[in-house]
């Protein structure tokens, strides 16, 4: 992958930080389409799929044409946390899919409010649970650890990192079988420690030495193998102006780069303008440029489907005080009990949020929430509500023939005076953000590409009158004889894998690949998720 410099890897990307950082116009904000420059840096993109969750590949949008946050939609509660090791302030979900078996770990922990403060009646715990289908979950007894007297219960780790134990499934080819499961975890004034495991059940340090030690680690910090750099990637929490996300790479999971903090700056993209940069919400801590929120966890993830692009799936943070509109939030009464020796508590508010990356430092924040609290009427619209997990994993679509979806566990009812729970989400897959436009229509010009490929596949939806048509571009912005919109079938349906046509070519794209093209996309009544040349 590259940033518009021919030849340029994600590692080289890493190392350099000589990146540009993620325009902003991805807010929604139509630009109008600037004059095609033939001398435009070219990507290379080969056939990797490419999603619209940023604007790194947009030259300009023209008609109606917007780019669409598009929230996932709420299914059914997955999980109750009513074990005496959980509670009500459960959180920190890492969820991922290992073969046929599906795997969660959480924060087992439980917070008791008085005019007096809160208490935590018992210590925090990592839990583990799992599933052969994403939707039904099962507590094994894993006979590991003890809680008041016995051991039958789902505890994987107890102890030092308890708070924030964050496992994952090390896909690097080189890692050891005894190493197949890798975790970090610490504390505040201690740093991250490394943990490491041959069954994800059994986990021990690597060192007793912490791996990272500059940061505050009072939240979810992670870390997974990054195939595209060849490197393993952590995010952790600090303070810059409010809550926000360290980040840093190792080779061998024990020495880490120095981290840096995330850099969110509109900075990319001169052809858009400053009205189309993102706004920061009324938080008056927040006054770092393209940020929009304080960030609280990150849940970054390499998009499976794309692993070049990082997805982030970070709380926003936001306190308002008591506001007119604080005091007519769920159960007024509790909220003022909760914030008896501390404000926030009662007056903070959370919500899930989006995030996009090209190379791990350099993201791009969708302004709008992922996920809100809802119309839930008593247990909703507090702070340590609506935490997002960490992973993605495919689950069966609810119609009989609508193959897979994605799934999203999202925290409830957390802080409350009875037990959290976890609700699964879902959304279509590659659907987090579209290119969309009413049955005016509308249209987006990418910036000068090169692929390879047979066909180009696109994954859209369309009403029964709407279409999505395409047009392949020489890099100054005419149309390529035989690829020209006139020329397109209109495509019209729903569809993971429709192949663009055009009359006299059908799908036939072969003759113009490793040259330097444009697209042109023009949407009716209609969604584009992703495109990709196979």
């Amino acid at each position: 992958m590259n940033d518009g410099r021919v030849g340029v890897s994600r590692r080289d990307w890493i190392k350099t930080a000589g990146v540009v950082g993620l325009a902003a116009a991805a807010a929604g904000e139509a630009t109008g389409l600037a004059a095609a420059d033939p001398a435009a840096p070219v990507t290379s993109i080969g056939g990797r799929r490419e999603l619209f969750v940023d604007t790194s590949l947009v030259a300009g949008l023209s008609g109606a044409a917007r780019l669409q946050l598009n929230r996932p939609t709420p299914q059914e509660v997955s999980f109750v946390n009513d074990r005496p090791w959980e509670g009500s302030s459960c959180a920190y979900m890492k969820v991922f899919r290992d073969g046929d078996l599906y795997r969660m770990y959480y924060r087992g922990s439980d917070v008791v409010y008085t005019k007096d403060g809160y208490s935590s009646p018992h210590p925090e715990v990592c839990c583990y649970a799992e599933s052969t289908d994403g939707v039904h979950w099962k507590r094994p007894e894993l006979g590991l650890f003890e809680f008041e007297g016995s051991k039958k219960n789902n505890i994987v780790w107890m102890g030092p990192g308890s708070h924030n134990f964050a496992p994952f499934l090390d896909e690097n080819p080189k890692c050891p079988a005894e190493q197949r499961y890798k975790a970090l975890a610490g504390s505040f004034r201690v740093g991250l420690w490394a943990f490491v495991s041959s069954d994800g059940k059994r986990f021990r340090k690597m060192q007793q030495k912490a791996v990272i030690a500059k940061g505050a680690f009072d939240s979810l910090n992670l870390a997974f193998w990054d195939s595209e750099s060849g490197l393993y990637r952590e995010f952790h929490r600090d303070f810059r102006q409010g809550r926000d996300i360290r980040t840093a790479t190792s080779e061998d999971f024990l020495n880490w780069t120095e981290s840096r903090f995330l850099d969110y700056s509109p900075h990319a993209h001169g052809h858009l303008p400053k009205s189309a940069q993102p706004i920061r919400d009324a938080d008056p801590n927040n006054k770092l440029p393209g940020r929009v929120s304080q960030l609280y966890t990150n849940q970054v993830i390499p998009y499976y489907r794309a692993p070049h692009i990082y997805l982030g799936f970070p709380t926003r943070y936001i306190d308002r005080g008591w506001t007119y509109s604080a005091q007519h939030l769920p159960r007024l009464e509790y909220r003022k009990l909760r914030a008896a020796k501390s404000r926030r508590e009662g007056t903070a508010v959370t919500d899930g949020m989006l995030m996009a990356s090209r190379d791990g430092l350099n993201f791009h924040v969708w302004p709008e929430s992922f996920i809100r609290p809802g119309l839930r009427a008593t247990q909703s619209w507090f702070y340590g509500d609506t935490y997002q997990n960490h992973g993605l994993v495919e689950t069966r679509s609810m119609f009989e023939d609508g193959g897979n979806d994605l799934s999203i566990y999202v925290s409830e009812n957390s802080h409350q005076d009875h037990p959290g729970q976890f609700r699964r989400y879902t959304s279509r897959i590659d659907g987090f953000v579209s290119l969309t436009a009413p049955l005016e229509g509308g249209e987006l010009v990418t910036q000068p590409i090169r692929f390879d490929g047979q066909r180009l596949s696109l994954n859209l939806s369309t009403s029964a009158a709407g279409s999505v048509r395409v047009e392949i571009q020489t890099p100054g912005g005419k149309a390529v004889p035989g690829y020209s919109l006139a020329e397109s079938h209109p495509l019209y349906g729903d569809s993971l894998d429709l192949k663009a046509a055009w009359t006299g070519k059908e799908t036939d794209v072969r003759g113009l690949a490793g040259k330097s093209v444009r697209l042109r996309f023009r949407v009716e009544d209609a969604d584009l998720f992703s495109y990709r040349f196979v």
